[in-house]
């Protein structure tokens, strides 16, 4: 006789550029106390050197992703940074893994994550932030891919990012990796026993 398996959550994850979410999620992708998969966005851009199409993003025409937009295929979706470059969550896939009892991950903007909450108003949703605007600043000088002009506009949009902080359940700062990794794994923990015990 098969067990009926609890449906999964929606994770919602962001933060300003910088502030090291991608690391902290792979991190958490080894050691997180529910089963997790992480949800891979579609986009319009195209793809940088090393990424791979259906692990990175789905890399789709914007004729593709226009057509899918007027079916109601995506969760959320918008435009991002005004660069003509759309992203967006492909619904179908997460409720997909939410009805095989997955814990699905977004990693996406602010913008992105208010519609979802919209449609799922109880999604765990985390705030990654750095220590300070500072620190920020530093990790993205150091990153050395971007001319002045875009860290200023990268720390323009943090700005407007953390003023929305506390629309988010959670907030999770990140000077330490392994610290934040732990206090995440505390919320899906706790998230879990919450939803066990309705």
């Amino acid at each position: 006789m098969e067990i009926d398996r609890p449906p999964g959550r929606l994770v919602v994850v962001s933060g300003p550029s910088g502030a090291g979410k991608t690391t902290v999620l792979r991190r958490l992708a080894e050691c997180a106390p529910v089963p997790l998969v992480f949800n891979v966005s579609a986009t319009t851009r195209p793809p940088r050197p090393g990424e791979v199409d259906g692990v990175d993003y789905h890399f789709i025409t914007r004729e593709e992703f226009a057509e899918r937009r007027r079916r109601g295929e995506f969760l959320e979706c918008f435009e991002v940074f005004g660069r003509e470059h759309w992203y967006g969550t492909l619904l179908g896939e997460v409720t997909t893994s939410l009805a095989a009892g997955k814990w699905v991950i977004l990693e996406i903007d602010v913008q992105g994550a208010l519609a979802v909450v919209e449609r799922y108003p109880d999604a765990v949703t985390i705030f990654i932030r750095p220590g300070s605007l500072e620190e920020l600043e530093r990790r993205l000088r150091g990153r050395g891919t971007e001319s002045a002009g875009a860290v200023r506009r990268r720390l323009e949009e943090a700005r407007r990012e953390l003023a929305l902080a506390d629309r988010y359940r959670y907030q999770v700062v990140n000077d330490d990796v392994e610290q934040a990794v732990r206090r995440i794994c505390n919320i899906l923990t706790q998230a879990e026993a919450d939803r066990d015990a309705r």
